[in-house]
């Protein structure tokens, strides 16, 4: 300001300051910031007039009237450069004596000091305290999470040595109930225990040969109870019903390989099988009692389990040490089950439900700074609300013509943008809760089918379309595929977003088209278009024109996003395919994936009598987190979030949100909190708000 008095680098640095540091001080700060402001500006020709350079005092005022000439600070100031004597001016001399400028200095220097080197007027302080608070909660969950897992593991693996016990050490289920039989029920088990010892005995010496094949029938089961009786490992069974009669053949398929261990194993082998027999029996007293403390209940459940564990395994002629060996890997991996469900890439920390709206969602959108969400449902109803720290509903509007796309203004995320079904854009206030303004696009193609704003928030493009020839309440239009029959002509505009005039229209090739969906890249420089003909348009937004195009999919592109490098686009179309394309080569395909119907659309509500609601796919279909390795998809009872892998021929899914009852229809993923947020919305009215967090690897 010394040399040259460049007045528009002093406004620029201005305008620097105030977006970076001053719009995030609270509403108390705002007029002191504003004061300030006044007083550098009036510093400013105060120092160009000491100097003689009243003509950078006119240039002043000339380039700032429109904007201070409203300002009634600033009414007698117009006259300063035409004043011989401003110094002397009772209105002026003030500003022109030392000791005001020196004041004024030493406040915006001590101003601007407590903001870079104390962040507590910024608020900076109850924000760092809040997310330390909350990542000291997430730790302490983390660590409980993991505790019960560890727990959970621990259990099963006692429940699974307590099975294998109950294996070797099996009692009869007449001993198990003796304690509630009465004198006939008593005598009628002896008997049948008699019977089946009888019938065991006449089995005992061929049982011994047929251990040695390699899958014996189940017929000489009976057989293993006379086997057991030698070895001295079981008490003798009772006769089984016949339901249970396969099961018992296997086990004494196993007690059979027992008895060969007697016949082929000599030395340190039989030393060892004879040891492990004679303190599996000095346990055996204490283990019956515990048995018998237990419910009929229990005994027998525990008794199903390990017969059908017994069933499961094939005879061979392997010694009974190695099947001990095997039953013993069982818990390790159950444990290693477990394991795998710690290495989830996610916890669920809360679900929390938006139930606002009473019909079907079309868009539900968070905006940039991660606070607000604006949704739409298919009678008009506009629901704006905020989730941190309570959710709370903060504006709310009905609409009397039907709207059809929703989008935040980038800029001023206070705005929406709202498009209609009779050819108009309407920009809402959502802190005033009005309508600022509202434009007509184009009487021939009513329905805005889609709307996308650039990260700049300059400009926004508009998707317009003529009417469809297929209702999307049809339910025999999906029944007759119709791929072909919503293939409308269509508009792609370009609007300014301040002036609110049309800047462009784009060429759509081979012919106009509707296009359905629309997504810029992280700085404005690209635009990926999806349309009703299965075409994939990737336009520069410099030059304003296609860049290139190709055939995705068979029937119309529902959705279409940047992947996280943005050096691919994905694509979910009406074939149900979700498809990766590298946008250095037009056309090529990076990874193809099949997706379900209740993914992709057309969504179908069924009802009593036969009545189906159909929805075709409005919002988004698919959102990635922020490291674009995960995806967040529809469903018909939730969002599912899949693992990008272009190795695999298959999604892998690694997470199931659930809650809902009707078919999700859209979702989004918002990552400007620390915690990922999680939004799907479901045919319903219903809005689950699912807060997850990222397992660190």
């Amino acid at each position: 300001m010394r040399g040259d008095y460049d007045l528009a680098a002093l406004r620029d640095y201005w305008s620097y300051l105030d977006r970076r540091l001053f719009s995030r001080l609270e509403d108390v700060y705002r007029p002191t910031v504003n004061k300030l402001k006044t007083s550098l500006f009036r510093y400013y020709l105060v120092h160009a007039i000491q100097n003689g350079r009243n003509d950078k005092a006119q240039e002043f005022f000339l380039k700032q009237a429109s904007e201070l000439q409203n300002q009634a600070e600033w009414k007698d100031w117009f006259v300063l450069p035409f004043l011989p004597a401003p110094d002397s001016n009772p209105t002026f001399a003030t500003y022109f004596s030392r000791q005001w400028a020196d004041t004024f200095i030493v406040s915006l220097h001590n101003f601007l000091s407590v903001l870079f080197q104390f962040p507590v007027i910024l608020n900076f302080e109850a924000e760092c305290l809040r997310s330390s608070l909350i990542q000291e909660e997430n730790e302490s969950l983390r660590h409980k999470l993991f505790a019960l897992q560890a727990e959970s593991s621990r259990m099963k693996k006692e429940e699974l040595e307590v099975e294998q016990t109950v294996m070797h050490h099996k009692l009869p289920a007449y001993v198990a109930n003796m304690d509630r039989l009465g004198d006939s029920e008593l005598d009628m088990t002896c008997n049948q225990r008699s019977t089946a010892h009888s019938l065991q005995s006449r089995g005992g010496f061929l049982s011994s040969f047929l251990s040695q094949s390699k899958k014996g029938p189940s017929r000489p089961a009976h057989s293993s109870g006379a086997s057991s009786m030698q070895t001295g490992s079981m008490l003798l069974g009772k006769k089984e019903p016949t339901n249970h009669q396969s099961a018992k053949g296997k086990e004494g398929t196993v007690s059979c390989k027992d008895g060969k261990s007697h016949f082929s194993g000599l030395g340190a082998g039989e030393s060892s099988s004879l040891q492990q027999r004679q303190k599996r029996l000095q346990e055996h007293g204490k283990e019956r009692k515990e048995l018998l403390s237990k419910g009929t209940f229990q005994g027998q459940s525990a008794e199903k389990k390990t017969d059908t564990n017994i069933a499961e395994a094939e005879p061979c002629s392997e010694l009974h040490a190695e099947q001990t060996e095997t039953s013993t890997k069982m818990p390790g991996s159950s444990a290693e089950a477990v394991g795998v469900r710690q290495e989830q890439p996610f916890i669920v920390l809360s679900q929390e439900e938006y139930g606002e709206h009473h019909s079907s969602i079309m868009y539900c959108r968070v905006d940039c700074s991660g606070r607000r969400v604006a949704s739409l449902d298919v009678d008009g109803v506009i629901k704006v609300w905020s989730f941190n720290p309570i959710m709370q509903t903060k504006a709310s509007s009905i609409s009397k013509s039907p709207l059809l796309s929703l989008e935040w203004a980038t800029k001023r995320d206070r705005l929406l943008l709202l498009g209609s079904g009779v050819g108009t854009v309407r920009l809402y206030d959502t802190e005033a809760k009005k309508n600022l303004c509202e434009i007509s696009i184009d009487e021939d193609m009513p329905r805005i089918l889609s709307l996308a704003c650039s990260p700049s928030g300059a400009s926004f493009v508009c998707s317009a379309a003529a009417q469809s020839l297929v209702s999307h309440i049809d339910f025999s239009a999906i029944n007759s595929g119709g791929k072909s029959m919503n293939q409308v002509p269509g508009k792609l505009l370009l609007w300014d977003t301040k002036t609110m005039k049309q800047q462009l229209q784009f060429s759509l090739e081979p012919e106009p088209i509707a296009i359905n969906c629309t997504a810029f890249n992280h700085n404005g420089n690209l635009l990926v278009t999806g349309a009703a003909d299965g075409i994939v348009r990737l336009f520069d937004m410099q030059q304003h024109e296609c860049a290139m195009s190709w055939k995705a999919h068979d029937g119309e592109v529902y959705s279409v996003e940047f992947s996280y490098d943005e050096n691919t686009v994905y694509s979910i179309g009406e074939d149900g395919k979700f498809i990766q394309w590298n946008i250095h080569k037009s056309g090529l395909k990076v990874s193809e994936y099949d997706l379900p119907r209740e993914a992709t659309g057309p969504f179908i509500l069924s009802g009593y009598s036969g009545y189906k609601q159909v929805q075709f796919p409005r919002g988004r279909l698919f959102a990635f987190d922020s490291e674009g390795n995960y995806m967040l998809t529809c469903s018909s009872t939730g969002g599912v979030i899949f693992k990008l892998n272009g190795e695999e021929k298959v999604l892998e899914s690694c997470l199931s949100l659930g809650g809902h009852r009707a078919p999700v229809v859209t979702v989004d993923w918002s990552t400007a909190m620390d915690c990922g947020t999680c939004l799907t919305a479901s045919m319903d009215g219903k809005i689950k708000l699912t807060t997850l967090l990222a397992q660190k690897s």
